[in-house]
């Protein structure tokens, strides 16, 4: 009897440090969702502020009120050649990460409620705070991106859109929110935007997720802003 009452104990006992641990998991389940998603989000949307510019106008003599087409094409291919060497570059591409997660700002919403229904998605509850510090440690060996804080770098206002380089400063920045899920945990949205620097160019959107077979990918992308 003794034995039996033991055994009952030791289980219970067992029972309620593994609710404990999948308390602590499911606390932690926005950011590894995040994690899962962020490099396909970045791959979809970032800016590189050495091929933003568009291809160059033909010149127009205007004594002839003719275009110099000569000079036009030679120049087009000029630019072709160029953006085809970026993209063809093995090197990874330097983008600056702003890691503070927080909720997606008001004027988002009014800007995501003409595209969704935002009755069924809802924010988990995050005991430390509302935002949280987002960790770049996972990407460190991605073979495509070198992801560096944002802050590292000087305010990207005062960035030069005409430094080509790929390792003084980043080529562009990023910046995601944090995740609504909807009840069933198989969908979720989030903001993200991306910009070149410069203060010239930037862009934001609307991503919708979902989780179909087990692991998380983008379903959608949608427009939401350009600067």
């Amino acid at each position: 009897m003794k034995l039996s009452k033991f055994i009952f104990i030791t289980l219970v006992l067992l029972s309620s440090f593994g609710c404990k641990k999948k308390e602590v998991s499911e606390s932690d389940f926005e950011k590894q969702v995040l994690n899962s998603v962020f490099v396909e989000i970045v791959d979809s949307i970032y800016m590189d502020r050495r091929i933003v510019t568009p291809p160059p106008m033909p010149k127009r003599d205007f004594k002839t009120n003719k275009e110099d087409t000569i000079g036009y094409h030679k120049e087009l291919k000029k630019y072709w050649h160029y953006r085809d060497s970026i993209k063809n570059d093995k090197a990874r591409i330097l983008i600056g990460v702003y890691d503070t997660i927080t909720k997606i700002s008001a004027l988002e919403t009014e800007m995501i409620q003409k595209e969704i229904d935002l009755s069924d998605y809802k924010y988990d509850t995050i005991k430390e705070s509302e935002e949280y510090t987002f960790d770049l440690k996972p990407f460190k060996n991605n073979k495509k991106f070198h992801f560096e804080k944002a802050s590292k770098y000087s305010n990207e206002k005062y960035w030069d859109l005409n430094d080509m380089s790929n390792s003084v400063i980043p080529v562009g920045t990023v910046f995601i929110s944090r995740i609504q899920f909807d009840q069933t945990k198989t969908k979720g949205i989030l903001t993200v935007g991306a910009s070149c620097g410069g203060g010239k160019c930037g862009r934001g959107f609307l991503v919708i997720i979902e989780n179909k077979t087990g692991k998380w990918k983008v379903n959608k992308i949608i427009h939401l802003w350009t600067s």
